[in-house]
């Protein structure tokens, strides 16, 4: 089944989605860590932290984490539930050089690891992780049932996946003031910072698209996961999936 936002691209409708992404994230690599931070208000912090937390009382010695990017929630995963090994995994090589100088930096090279994979066809084995772990990267799929399906494949028997992705509030008055930041203050302030206007003009249009709530519930549920559920943290503007193999 083909979703909506799995034909949004950051430039044109003629050439793979995967190939934009790479060239997009690839382009802003070196700005990515700032440019999060300030367009996200800082709050992007606080998910993740809350997201991590809640998979403390699940086993988690083995870690993969996909579209890793710079690597930011690996460092914060190794920090808050102090797992044996974390494989962190993405499609853009600019993004990851910036994740692997950060892990270099804090000594961390024999518990992370960067590896360059596509969600949709990974080279890891059956049951080989504890969980699996995603922010803010789903969006960017090219293939959602098929990365779900691999990511159920690598995932140990009643291990869990948990992502957090960004979404739209439901309910006034923040729907309305979302909906104005996303639309023209987001594009302005990237502008501002002198990056690509492109990859954040893409944002918002990729969040509009995205499944989400019951949906996003209902296709982990056809792709073979169990025990789902959800939690909106700020007000509906993250939700965090959690799901059990």
């Amino acid at each position: 089944m083909n979703y909506k936002v799995e034909s949004v691209n950051p430039y044109d409708s003629e050439r793979p989605k995967k190939e934009q992404i790479v060239e997009m994230f690839d382009s802003i690599a070196s700005k990515y860590d700032k440019l999060n931070g300030v367009l996200s208000l800082g709050i992007d912090g606080y998910w993740r932290r809350e997201a991590l937390g809640v998979l403390k009382k699940y086993p988690h010695n083995k870690i993969l984490d996909v579209a890793t990017g710079t690597g930011d929630f690996a460092i914060l995963a190794h920090k808050i539930l102090k797992p044996q090994y974390i494989t962190a995994i993405d499609i853009s090589e600019g993004m990851m050089v910036v994740g692997e100088e950060k892990v270099r930096e804090k000594g961390l090279e024999e518990v992370i690891t960067f590896d360059r994979q596509d969600c949709a066809d990974l080279s890891m084995k059956d049951n080989t992780f504890d969980a699996v772990i995603c922010s803010f990267g789903v969006r960017n799929f090219e293939d959602i049932d098929k990365s779900f399906q691999e990511v159920l494949r690598v995932l140990k028997p009643g291990g869990v996946f948990m992502f957090v992705e960004l979404t739209r509030p439901e309910k006034s008055p923040l729907k309305e003031l979302y909906s104005t930041y996303t639309e023209y203050v987001m594009p302005f302030m990237s502008d501002l910072l002198a990056t690509e206007q492109k990859a954040y003009s893409y944002l918002p249009s990729s969040i509009e698209a995205f499944p989400q709530g019951r949906e996003m519930m209902l296709i982990l549920k056809k792709n073979g996961f169990k025990r789902i559920r959800l939690r909106r943290l700020t007000l509906g503007i993250t939700t965090m999936y959690i799901a059990e193999k």
